[in-house]
């Protein structure tokens, strides 16, 4: 095992780091299983160009901990896929193509759509003979990101976390940060309860206008291959505005690490529900939670998507999808806001036990478990495809 391999490992995992290397396409990748105690993992396959091992690491135990806290029978992983998503359609194919032949050597591994990869990307992979979630309608999926499942669960989450503090979703003030997948559906799931959006950010830019923002018209003007920068929706300020405009409910749901120690300050949210993973770093958290916000944490709000996926997998139907994810999502974020209140501890530090305590759970009936550290458990944690 590398050195900085071994830095991400303890008693939960992770199980496999696989790097895949394909200079003659350009293919570089990393998948990360870290977990497969209640079962195999599923974990989104995610597109950018300055992807990491250590990001890798932290989305593969964040899907660790979404599936326990989440009751499905699904441990937790991640895979990273350093290029450009906005590439030449046929270039992507070869990449998602390659991709999925060289982690066929891991069949504890079911990969979903994530950042920068879709529904089609995941009938590439099951083409090449993969297991996959997350498939398009038409080859018989649950189109997760279509119907909107991350977002639908991330509006159930602040369902409940409002009462902590007192607020409605009527009328409440929603920032969105990234306008895609999640984002725009959260949107919309917002404004079914009567939320006003005053501000939204892609990449681009952020669009503000504190009267409300019409969201099926920027849904529509985003679809259309439009960019904030460059829409007539309100007063224009640079993407990372998005962080500290004035609203009730300020949703991350695009890269991590976007609430930080250095920008905290500048949050007027009163409530903060993640739709994309480790959008916020837990010092930050901290910060926050020390000035009276309320961040409920990702694996918490947003495991929508997965569950969704462990629906489908499962054999399941749409019409049982949005049911099961707004009974689950209820259910993890009314516990989790328990243990918060009960033990005086963070909401992260809350959620964190209650998933650690499912995974334990399940971790009893492993071979491996009793007093292992990762080094003495046998498993090969890092293997190379090179070709």
């Amino acid at each position: 095992m590398t050195t900085s391999a071994f830095r991400f490992c303890d008693d939960l995992g992770p199980k496999t780091i696989l790097h895949v290397y394909q200079p003659t396409i350009g293919l570089k990748a990393i998948v990360v299983v870290d977990n497969v105690a209640a079962g195999p993992a599923i974990g989104g396959v995610r597109m950018a160009p300055d992807v990491s091992l250590e990001e890798c690491f932290r989305l593969a135990r964040a899907m660790t901990f979404k599936n326990a806290s989440a009751g499905l029978p699904h441990g937790g992983a991640k895979s990273v896929i350093f290029a450009d998503p906005a590439m030449d359609i046929q270039a992507k194919e070869q990449l998602i193509r390659a991709y999925a032949q060289a982690i066929k050597p891991i069949t504890d591994y079911i990969p979903g759509p994530d950042m920068g990869t879709n529904e089609a990307a995941m009938a590439w992979v099951r083409d090449e003979g993969g297991e996959c979630a997350g498939l398009p309608k038409e080859v018989g999926g649950i189109p997760l990101d279509e119907i909107g499942a991350t977002a639908y669960g991330v509006v159930a989450s602040a369902d409940i976390a409002k009462d902590q503090l007192n607020m409605s979703l009527k009328d409440a003030r929603i920032a969105v940060q990234g306008f895609g997948a999640v984002g725009k559906h959260a949107a919309r799931f917002f404004a079914d309860h009567g939320s006003i959006l005053v501000a939204a950010a892609d990449s681009s830019g952020t669009v503000y206008d504190a009267r409300g923002i019409d969201v099926m018209a920027l849904i529509a003007f985003k679809e259309s291959g439009g960019s904030f920068a460059d829409s007539e929706f309100g007063e224009h300020l640079e993407s990372e505005a998005v962080v500290s405009i004035d609203c009730d409910i300020l949703v991350p749901a695009a890269r991590p690490d976007v609430i930080r120690a250095d920008n905290q300050a500048s949050v007027k949210a009163k409530l903060i529900v993640p739709g994309a993973n480790i959008g916020i770093t837990e010092e930050a958290e901290v910060m926050l939670h020390q000035r009276g916000v309320l961040c409920v944490p990702d694996f918490i709000a947003n495991a929508g998507g997965v569950i969704c996926a462990a629906v489908e997998y499962g054999g399941g139907t749409q019409g049982q999808v949005f049911r099961t994810i707004d009974e689950k999502i209820r259910s993890n974020t009314t516990e989790m806001l328990d243990r918060m209140k009960l033990g005086r501890v963070l909401p992260r530090e809350a959620a964190v036990a209650m998933a650690r305590e499912r995974v334990g759970a399940a971790m009893q009936y492993q071979r491996f478990n009793s007093g292992r550290r990762p080094e003495q458990s046998g498993v090969d944690f890092v293997m190379r495809a090179v070709s």
